[in-house]
């Protein structure tokens, strides 16, 4: 039973796009928040960006500017455009709600931005 899928991710080299799609099985997934957030290993999951349910949009500073969230209630998917990548978002990226339900996180999907 998958209920959060990521895909999108990829190899690319630095100024260059990606854009992550997260399919989101959740019941009344439009009352909720969502967020993308990302993870090397090692490291704590940041949250990247948020999108709620009407819309309003926020961004982690390093990632503004560059990189867009976005959803579709009806298809229940929430899309993360990144622009003008860089090394330092080499990642894996989740998507789950805002805050975050535990059962709620996928695989990721991996992004590696390299010369």
């Amino acid at each position: 039973q998958v209920q959060v899928v990521e895909s999108g991710g990829g190899l690319v080299q630095p100024g260059g796009s990606l854009r992550l799609s997260c399919a989101a099985s959740i019941s009344f997934f439009r009352i909720y928040s969502m967020g993308w957030y990302r993870q090397i290993p090692g490291n704590q999951r940041e949250l990247v960006a948020t999108i709620a349910s009407e819309g309003t949009t926020n961004y982690t500073e390093s990632v503004k500017g560059r990189f867009t969230i976005s959803r579709d209630n009806a298809k229940k998917m929430v899309y993360l455009q990144m622009n003008n990548l860089k090394p330092e978002d080499t990642a894996v990226y989740y998507c789950n709600r805002v805050p975050v339900r535990l059962r709620y996180w996928g695989q990721g999907t991996q992004v590696t931005v390299s010369s």
